[in-house]
């Protein structure tokens, strides 16, 4: 007897659901003090991406509000971890850059971040997890392409 498609999906996402919250209570265990696990995610986007990002193209990153993104970059500036300018060519709206003490800030996190990530690769197998990263990157293009 095959399981059927709502058992399926139903596993998978309570499977998701549970790494998710256990990831984020364990992360936000460690980063640095005052670090929210949203400031480590934009950080740490700013951080691949280089150069500038609006706050309205960081929202869309991170499906959020412009409101919740500008309450994000808002504690990010006040940090000193992110240079928010005028754009020249368009003075309604903003620039965002990585500080310097910002990338540092990000790189703290991520060596505090490092053993927990590679602990749980190690503990499933690096090929399994290589395996795992193709199939939900799919299912998060899918989720984007049905907002």
């Amino acid at each position: 007897m095959t399981e059927s498609l709502d058992s399926i999906s139903v596993s998978l996402f309570s499977e998701i659901l549970s790494i998710d919250q256990m990831v984020r209570n364990r992360v936000s265990k460690v980063l640095p003090k005052g670090m929210e696990l949203s400031h480590f995610t934009v950080l740490n986007h700013l951080a691949h991406v280089g150069g500038e990002r609006t706050p309205a193209q960081l929202a869309k990153t991170f499906h959020l509000t412009r409101g919740a993104m500008t309450n994000t970059l808002g504690k990010l500036e006040w940090a000193g971890y992110i240079h928010v300018r005028p754009d020249w060519d368009d003075a309604r709206r903003k620039l965002v850059t990585i500080s310097p003490a910002g990338r540092n800030a990000r790189d703290a996190a991520m060596a505090a971040i490092g053993p927990i990530i590679r602990n749980v690769v190690s503990s499933v197998g690096a090929d399994q997890a290589r395996a795992m990263v193709p199939v939900l990157r799919e299912m998060r293009v899918s989720l984007v392409e049905q907002d």
